[in-house]
C-alpha cells in the first residue's frame, strides 16, 4: 500500500474518532475514487498515481465551484470548497511561481527543447516534477510562453 494512501486511511480513522462528519465523507470520496481505479485497471496504486487521483478531484471541485459561483448557488459552491480543503490537506507544498519557472528553466535545457514542436516532450518531462503541486493548465501556459518567448 502507497505512503500516501496509508496517510489518508488513518486520516479517515481520526475522522471517525472525532465525529468529523464532513471531513470524513470527504475522505471517503477520496478513498472510493481510489479504489474504483484500483478495481477498474486491476492495480495497486502507487504515490504517483494516487497523487494524480487526487490533483484531478481537486480540479473537479475548482471547476464546480465556479460553475456553481456563476449560477448563484453558494449552498453547492460551499460544499465543494470544504472539500476542496479536505483534498488539499493530502497535497503536497504548492509549488511558487519561481519554483515552477526554475523547473521549466531546467526541463529545456535538459530536454534541448527549441520551440512549440516540443511542447509535448517537454510537458511529459515536466509533469512528473510538479503533478499535485501546480496547477498543469497554468504549467502548460508557462511552457508556451518560454517556447515562444
Amino acid at each position: 500500500m502507497s505512503v500516501l494512501k496509508k496517510q489518508i486511511t488513518e486520516a479517515m480513522k481520526e475522522a471517525m474518532r472525532a465525529k468529523e462528519k464532513e471531513r470524513l465523507g470527504t475522505i471517503r470520496l477520496i478513498l472510493a475514487e481510489i479504489k474504483r481505479i484500483e478495481v477498474d485497471e486491476r492495480i495497486e496504486l502507487d504515490d504517483a498515481r494516487v497523487l494524480a487521483t487526487l490533483d484531478k478531484m481537486s480540479k473537479q471541485r475548482r471547476d464546480s465551484i465556479s460553475q456553481y459561483d456563476s449560477a448563484d448557488r453558494t449552498d453547492l459552491a460551499d460544499i465543494e470548497r470544504r472539500e476542496l480543503e479536505v483534498i488539499k490537506t493530502f497535497l503536497p507544498q504548492p509549488l511558487s511561481d519561481e519554483e515552477i519557472q526554475k523547473a521549466i528553466q531546467e526541463a529545456i535545457a535538459t530536454s534541448g527543447a527549441t520551440g512549440m514542436q516540443d511542447m509535448g516532450k517537454l510537458m511529459a518531462e515536466l509533469k512528473p516534477k510538479v503533478q499535485g503541486r501546480a496547477d498543469m493548465g497554468m504549467v502548460s501556459k508557462l511552457v508556451k510562453e518560454s517556447l515562444t518567448g
